[in-house]
């Protein structure tokens, strides 16, 4: 995650979040067949497509064949869970406090009820190989 920003609108986070799911590079036509659920149009693909290739937020990946004309594929550039950091950093409360802002997070998803003993121990230890400088 190259210092790159930016937000997403609902329609653009739900063509994303199609891109995570499928976890590869996906054609403008694969991207309206698989997104059964979507709030916007089929013919606002172009203009999705558009401006997350404006915002960084995807790339072109290669092209497909489709019938007798080839179609650019797309990947995203960012995984979901670095997307939600870039989030979180572009809040007041981060900017203003770092380190009280990673606390705070930090305490809040830890305090939850679901969180099991497995991934406390997986947080202590990412912690704890911090703490010692390893990586």
């Amino acid at each position: 995650m190259d210092n790159v920003s930016f937000s997403l609108t609902k329609n653009e986070q739900e063509v994303m979040e199609l891109m995570w799911t499928q976890g590869r590079a996906l054609s403008r036509s694969e991207i309206i067949e698989l997104s059964t659920e979507r709030s916007w149009k089929k013919s606002s693909i172009h203009i999705l497509l558009n401006s997350l290739l404006e915002k960084g937020a995807i790339k072109v990946d290669g092209f497909v064949k489709t019938g007798k004309n080839y179609g650019r594929t797309y990947s995203a550039t960012v995984t979901q869970e670095e997307y939600q950091i870039m989030q979180f950093k572009q809040g007041s409360n981060y900017i203003k406090s770092k380190s009280s802002a990673i606390a705070s997070l930090v305490s809040t998803l830890v305090e939850d009820e679901d969180i099991d003993n497995e991934t406390l121990d997986r947080l202590e230890a990412i912690l704890q190989e911090r703490r010692s400088g390893k990586k």
